[in-house]
């Protein structure tokens, strides 16, 4: 975990790898959790029998399952101390390059891409790197913004 003490020390670590999160299984319970939560009930997400069956061999993770862990992911990263608040502010890119089967085992690393001033505090710029333990694609990239208030 790295804790930067305000903006201007984020800001000095543009343009470096920030770090590793804890490793997170990702369960059928959770995948069916997430399905009932969103309403997307596809086959290959919750049916391990005709999953078993298809492409992958098993159920597989939604992509927007994989992309909803980000912020804890992320979180275990780095902090930001001395400031009001932060919120996610948007996406500027995501891709999911590889599935991730059940019981798979992600995490996510961070790069820092830039701090600057915009949205009514500071935009922060991040690139996040969702990895499967054991593949050898990652599993989301996505160019996350946060908006920070100090």
């Amino acid at each position: 975990m790295r804790i930067f003490h305000g903006i201007d020390e984020l800001t000095g670590a543009v343009g470096t790898h920030l770090g590793y999160s804890d490793w997170h299984t990702i369960t059928q319970a959770q995948i069916d959790t997430f399905a009932d939560a969103t309403g997307d009930h596809q086959w290959i997400h919750v049916d391990p029998a005709k999953a078993a069956l298809g492409p992958f061999g098993s159920t597989i993770a939604h992509g927007y399952l994989t992309l909803s862990l980000v912020p804890d992911l992320v979180g275990q990263v780095y902090r930001v101390e001395g400031v009001r608040m932060g919120v996610n502010y948007g996406a500027n890119k995501l891709r999911f390059p590889a599935p991730v089967p059940v019981d798979s085992t992600v995490r996510a690393g961070v790069e820092l891409l830039s701090v600057k001033p915009g949205g009514g505090g500071h935009l922060v710029t991040a690139q996040v790197t969702v990895e499967r333990e054991g593949g050898d694609k990652p599993v989301c990239v996505v160019e996350t913004v946060s908006l920070v208030v100090v």
